[in-house]
């Protein structure tokens, strides 16, 4: 039996205008802004605040409303949500909320979490349940992420999450051979489960009345120790999803484009060197942040708006989670999945 291929039609991001740039995190935090710039890539970071100041599941609507600007709500067959825990409410289903405001009446929806690798996870299960389910023919991926309230700047030992930002991001997959999704790679490793944490909220801290308007926020109980730990296995475990899903999918091309998620300047580099990449074939983003799961798709729609992706170009996304679960897929770029309005979004 002939195998059904999928593929993304359209993808669409929510950015907020609103920002923090470097000098106001190391004001507000005390690191040199050399460092914030320089060590840590941050020249600014979108911020859902002041006018911007918007939830996650409304992020989630404005992106999906962007990649479904030319195709009709009712072709929806299933909307996964793939944003942030971090949501309105807490022990709430965010995406079939979604589904009722953006009107998609023939489609059903369930929330997945992967944490920063949520898109690349939706990605796989939407693939997988087109090709075994008959009567899912069109998938919508989308969810907003709002983490940016999640930072302590007075937190040492999260210094790692300063890059934290907000946005949404949307993803469309068809059954058609157009930018066909190709292999999928994952790794997760749960001995970095509980790393890094909102300590009270959960079965193990509740909120007492003391704390109901104390500001939650993440942190590393033992950033020793994950540093160590992360040190031995971060770099080899994302080098083998990224290189398992590109070998699996097109062995005889090589990456033409990587989309990578934000992270600090030197790993960015140290992930492109060993793969043989240029510069040019990802793009840092110094000027947006770390958004979570969207960051693939910003990279990927920075990519087409300064021409950097040509027919048959063989990309990859790829991602980590803290937890840890590292992702990457692999796609065949045959055109553009952003409308020029998406791209307009896209300012810095």
């Amino acid at each position: 039996m002939e195998t059904i291929k999928v593929g993304i039609t359209s993808m669409g991001v929510w950015l907020p205008s609103q920002f923090e740039d470097a000098q106001k995190i190391s004001d507000l935090s005390g690191v040199p802004l050399e460092v914030v710039r320089g060590k840590m890539g941050i020249n600014r970071k979108c911020r859902a605040i002041g006018s911007d100041n918007i939830n996650p599941s409304e992020m989630a609507i404005r992106a999906a409303q962007k990649a479904l600007a030319d195709i009709d709500p009712l072709s929806i067959d299933l909307l996964i949500w793939t944003g942030s825990e971090y949501k309105d409410f807490p022990v709430w289903s965010a995406g079939i909320y979604v589904q009722e405001r953006l009107g998609l009446k023939n489609a059903f929806s369930f929330d997945a979490s992967a944490r920063c690798s949520s898109n690349v996870l939706g990605i796989k299960l939407a693939k997988s349940l087109m090709q075994t389910d008959s009567k899912i023919n069109r998938v919508l991926l989308c969810g907003g992420h709002k983490t940016g309230d999640l930072v302590d700047y007075k937190d040492s030992t999260s210094r790692f999450l300063y890059n934290l930002a907000d946005g949404g991001s949307a993803i469309v997959l068809d059954k058609t051979a157009t930018n066909e999704v190709l292999e999928t790679s994952i790794i997760t490793d749960g001995s970095f489960s509980k790393d890094v944490i909102i300590k009270n909220g959960g079965t193990v801290n509740p909120i007492s009345s003391e704390q109901v308007n104390q500001k939650q926020s993440l942190t590393c109980p033992d950033i020793v120790g994950m540093r160590e730990r992360l040190a031995q296995k971060s770099l080899k475990n994302f080098l083998k999803v990224i290189k398992d899903a590109a070998r699996s999918s097109m062995p005889e091309r090589p990456i033409d484009y990587l989309s990578l998620l934000h992270m600090k300047k030197s790993a960015h580099d140290g992930i492109l060197e060993p793969l043989e990449l240029k510069a040019e074939q990802s793009i840092y983003l110094s000027e947006y942040g770390h958004f979570g799961a969207p960051d693939q798709v910003v990279s990927l729609g920075l990519a087409e708006k300064n021409s950097l992706l040509k027919t048959g170009d063989h990309v990859v996304l790829a991602s980590a989670g803290i937890g840890y679960t590292w992702s990457a897929v692999s796609i065949r770029w045959d055109q553009p999945i952003f409308t020029s309005t998406a791209l307009n979004d896209l300012k810095y």
